[in-house]
């Protein structure tokens, strides 16, 4: 699994919009909104921008998450298709 320092931040970022969304669906309260002062349901610049950038967050999770790990293949190549390098058995 990728741990690079922007997969880190889009997990938390995707993480705390699922949590969001379940607040939501809930008890009907947008902590985003909340916290910059709108009202449910309601907008604002900062608000939208936060949404975007969780939107895009959870994009490139998703993406990640479907994308075969090209690192493992490599290295898998690289050892003879086994681990540790020896030799696959017959």
């Amino acid at each position: 699994m990728d741990t690079s320092a922007l997969y880190r931040v889009a997990a938390v970022l995707t993480a705390i919009g699922g949590l969001n969304w379940g607040l939501v669906g809930i008890f009907e309260f947008d902590l985003v909104a909340w916290i910059f002062g709108e009202e449910f349901g309601t907008t604002n610049a900062i608000t939208r921008i936060i949404y975007i950038i969780v939107g895009l967050s959870a994009l490139y999770v998703l993406l990640r998450a479907l994308m075969p790990d090209r690192r493992h293949d490599h290295d898998h190549a690289r050892h003879g298709g086994a681990a540790g390098g020896a030799a696959p058995r017959v």
